[in-house]
């Protein structure tokens, strides 16, 4: 059958009858062009954006219902098990997978920026030492703007290409910083040598007095985690990074902004969540009561690290975080680890019980890579900003797309206006 290229938009109060288009991509679902209706005084209420494309992008495919994430078009079990995140961050960017001459070339770039301007460590100070590690990473990465001022023409392509750089090699230097200061730690400096994967858990583990010795499993399972959540198509914070840059705001900005909206526990912050749940049901023997709770409507109990708002089938990285899951756990002799065994009981219990199985809320991400950090070291306060340190190519792809993006204009949402009609003034004395 032919598809439809037009829809009419009719009225029943004798208005001329409005025709628009409909587009195609090259994958996914058609939508309607509505951009000539505030010609004829009309919008469209849309609260949330859910069936609103804001842009089209070539960067990241999602297909909720099938289960499918694709980078640049290629699928995300493919990438995580070949590629390293660095070969991912230049795919997202480029459009294209790096050769590898380009592969080394892009490496070396990344580590010759991955120090911090050394006035930023008095950013750090300014906050207090129980500071949140994602306050403290909203703080500086804004702050950075004011070091870097050449990133301020943003419709050059060289200097974004270096601000590009930049934040990809200097935030990874930012989160690990942000948790030193936390627990009372002198900063470590990066160490050139380590890929990056390695290179954060140096900077995370490491002390003056002890020496920190990668662990190429730990690192392996760490470079997946980055993989996984390097971006995701149109969610809050990409959308935030773009509504931001679409002002032509400095991009340390745009990011800082990004990092802000991933803070939200409504985004960022469900493994941590996950992993608070599990550590509340405490043993395998109370879940039954935990499933009791969740199936009640008036409990305010939700079981976390099931479903998604996107995925209507599985979440394609949440297999991929289970197999790391159990190459963590042996490789650290922790496979007896209660609280995995909760997890997957939890997770067996739940793909069996027809309440859930009905609602297709199948285990994401979140339910195993809570467990994966967990395991190796890092604390429950960090799991957001290693998401900010990974989601920061996806951010820095999509900003890139809309400066470049000739249809793309200043972000401009419209309203359903609900307040008070107009009214007159009235002095204080006679109110």
């Amino acid at each position: 059958m032919t598809k439809p290229t037009k829809v009419t938009l009719t009225f029943d109060n004798g208005i001329e009858p409005i025709e628009l288009p409909i587009l195609s991509g090259n994958l996914g679902s058609d939508v309607i062009d509505i951009r000539t209706l505030g010609k004829h005084g009309i919008f469209t209420y849309d609260p949330g954006f859910l069936s609103t494309a804001s842009c089209n992008s070539d960067i990241t495919f999602i297909d909720g219902e099938k289960g499918l994430l694709y980078y640049r078009g290629y699928p995300i079990e493919q990438l995580a098990e070949n590629c390293d995140f660095l070969e991912v961050a230049y795919l997202l960017i480029n459009g294209e997978l790096p050769n590898e001459l380009e592969k080394k070339q892009f490496s070396s770039t990344i580590h010759q920026h991955t120090m911090l301007h050394d006035q930023l460590t008095n950013v750090f100070r300014g906050f207090r030492r129980d500071a949140h590690p994602m306050a403290v990473m909203v703080g500086v990465v804004g702050s950075m703007s004011a070091f870097y001022h050449d990133s301020v023409d943003v419709l050059d392509p060289i200097l974004r290409e270096i601000t590009s750089n930049r934040l990809l090699a200097k935030v990874p230097t930012v989160a690990a910083w942000s948790y030193k200061y936390n627990i009372g730690q002198p900063f470590i400096y990066p160490q050139n040598h380590l890929n990056y994967a390695e290179n954060f858990m140096h900077m995370m583990f490491a002390t003056p007095c002890e020496k920190y010795e990668p662990n190429p499993v730990l690192a392996k399972a760490f470079e997946r985690i980055l993989i996984l959540h390097a971006d995701h198509e149109q969610n809050a914070s990409t959308s935030t990074v773009r509504l931001a840059g679409s002002s032509g705001a400095n991009p340390f900005a745009c990011i800082a902004a990004g990092i802000a909206s991933l803070w939200g526990p409504a985004h960022g912050g469900a493994n941590e969540a996950t992993l608070k749940m599990l550590e509340e049901i405490g043993d395998v023997s109370r879940i039954s009561e935990f499933i009791k709770r969740a199936k009640d409507k008036n409990d305010s109990f939700r079981l976390m690290g099931f479903g998604h708002r996107v995925y209507r089938s599985m979440d394609p990285r949440a297999a991929i975080m289970q197999r790391t899951c159990y190459e963590v756990l042996n490789e650290l002799g922790l496979h007896n680890d209660p609280l995995f065994k909760l997890a997957l009981e939890l997770e067996k219990i739940a793909l069996e019980d027809e309440y859930f199985v009905s609602r297709r809320l199948y285990p994401n991400v979140d339910f195993y890579s809570g467990i994966v950090m967990r395991a190796m070291g890092i604390p429950n306060s960090m799991f957001t900003a290693i998401f900010a340190l990974a989601r920061t190519a996806g951010w820095i792809a999509q900003w890139n797309e809309m400066i470049t993006n000739p249809e793309a204009k200043i972000g401009r949402p419209r309203q359903l206006y609900t307040g008070n009609t107009r009214r007159d003034f009235i002095p204080v004395d006679k109110r």
